[in-house]
Order: structure tokens, then sequence, then C-alpha cells
């Protein structure tokens, strides 16, 4: 089939790589989001599936929004047979679905209709669940809400961060999207209506969401961690100020301490929650490089009084 490309960050890359060496498939152009300020320099890069693409010397479109005229009428003259869809991050209009004729084929991370939205990987992590996966779907209007091709599943693991998680979904999901397109092209695979019972949002997680309350149990704080890890990175407040706290392990063994308190070993440093204490792993303090705990302590010169808050 003749292809466009929806996709934004490095989680679509193993897809488009698959759709572009597959021999049955052309990608003809890429759509993507505009080339935006990243780093500590704040220059101007483009998306890393822009790059894949103009390597490969593949067409980049780069709509500020995806109804805009003049993109809209690029698509219509490129006339796509089908357009897949990987972590794109903006709204598809109806004047965009209705230009490929197969419509566009949505990889989305997680076993629809649970976590419908923008972070499904990291509400998985953070509501405990033990199995996820990627599901194929044909886009429509209501979010996430489109008949479903097929699925594949994924273990969480009891150390899983989201970035690890969607690092493997987003492998095992690029196997599926190219076989939902090659399905979608022999005419032997039809999409099924999503059940109407267990819906579930996932809305994006924002910076304020990811502080740690240590008043919670140490499970609680330990999801929270991992599921915000490596974006937007979950934090608490030291001395007044922001740090931002790696993936932590819970320590039932440990003596109890009060929540928010620190208690500083030769190679370990611990905190108190609701339950018992959590062991840090990796602090960053604000305008430093990320360190282990134990180096940050000896650092900090922690007093007997200093808490997280």
């Amino acid at each position: 089939m003749r292809l466009v490309f929806a996709g934004t960050p490095e989680t679509a890359l193993p897809s488009l790589r698959a759709l572009i060496d597959s021999p049955r498939h052309d990608v003809v152009a890429v759509v993507t989001r505009p080339d935006a300020q990243t780093g500590r320099g704040r220059k101007v890069h483009p998306s890393p599936v822009a790059e894949l693409a103009e390597e490969a010397g593949i067409e980049v479109l780069r709509p500020v929004k995806a109804g805009d005229p003049a993109f809209l009428d690029r698509l219509r003259a490129i006339d796509p047979d089908c357009c897949p869809v990987v972590a794109y991050g903006a709204l598809l209009p109806q004047s965009a679905l209705d230009v490929p004729r197969q419509g566009w084929i949505n990889l989305h991370f997680s076993l629809l209709p649970a976590w419908r939205g923008a972070a499904p990987v990291q509400h998985a992590v953070l509501h405990g669940d033990e199995i996820t996966g990627a599901a194929t779907f044909r886009i429509v209007k209501e979010l996430d809400a489109g008949p479903v091709f097929g699925v594949v599943t994924e273990e969480i693991r009891a150390d899983d961060t989201s970035g690890a998680l969607l690092e493997r979904l987003s492998i095992s999901g690029a196997e599926l999207l190219a076989a939902t397109l090659d399905g979608i092209e022999d005419g032997t695979l039809e999409p099924r209506p999503q059940p109407a019972d267990g819906v579930s949002l996932a809305p994006k997680i924002n910076v304020e969401d990811a502080r740690v309350d240590w008043r919670a149990p140490a499970l609680r704080v330990d999801r929270l961690v991992r599921a915000c890890t490596p974006n937007p990175g979950a934090w608490s407040e030291f001395r007044g100020q922001r740090v931002k706290l790696g993936p932590v392990r819970p320590r039932p063994d440990a003596d109890r301490l009060a929540a928010g308190a620190i208690a500083a070993g030769k190679h370990e440093v611990l905190v108190g929650t609701a339950t018992h204490p959590v062991e840090l792993t990796e602090v960053q303090a604000q305008g430093k490089r990320a360190m282990s705990a134990a180096d940050w302590a000896r650092g900090s010169r922690l007093g007997e009084g200093d808490t997280f808050a």
C-alpha cells in the first residue's frame, strides 16, 4: 500500500523503520510535529521521525495543525491508501481522516478500551496493572474509540519504569502495526468494535502530578516514581528546592520512619512513607547532574531535621 506515516518521538521509530523496510508497502511521506526547541541549549531540532524520514529520502510534512488547508491539499495530492499513526501528538480533524481510502490506523500502547488518552503506559504503571499491551485500531472522531484490528500483550515487571515498558511495546507494537497493514491490504483483517465496558482514561501526567507525596504508602510512591520515569520526572522538595528522583526500592525490612524523613547510611538513603521506607537510587538537584543517592546525601551533609516535603 501507499502509506503516509504520522508520528513524532523516538517511540514511533521502530514502526517507521519496519514499514520502510517492508517489501509490501511504500512510505511516500511522513507527517510529524513542527521542529521544536530541545535540550539545555534550547536549540531547534527536527523530531526523531523527521530525522529518520529525511535520512531515508522521504518527504516530511510538518503542519502546525492537521486541518491546515495547505497540508490537506498536499495530503490529497499524495493520495495515500492508508495513514499509519504512532504517537503523532496532535488531533486529526475529519477533513484529514477522510483522505486515505483505508483510513488512519493508530498503534496505541494499551489494551483498548483500557487507558484511552495521551499517557496509557504511565497510567498502567501508576495503577499497578500486571498486564498491558498495544492495539491497532482505525481512528474515529471520538478519542481512541475506533474498532480494533489486533493486539499484543506485555507483562509489567515489578521494576518497570514507563520508559522501559514503552521501549518494549514500541518494538512489539511495530510488528503488530506491520501485520495489521498487511491484513488490511489482503482484505483478510476486519476490525471489531471496542466493548462498552472497561473504558478507562489516561490523561497526560504533568509536572505537578509527578510530585511525590510521602504520606502515601510505599507501594504508591514506588508506582508514581516509576510511572514518571523518565518523563515528566518524579520530584520532591529538599531545603526549599526541587530535586528529581530516580526509581525507588520499597524496603519493608527497614525500620519505620516518619513520612518524608531521610535516614542516610554509608551506602543507602531511606525515606519514610505512610508504611515502610523506600530506598532512593538516584537524585538530581536543581542545576546539577544526576548522581547516586549516597553521593547526593554526602554532598548535602544531611542534618537530623532534614526531610523531603
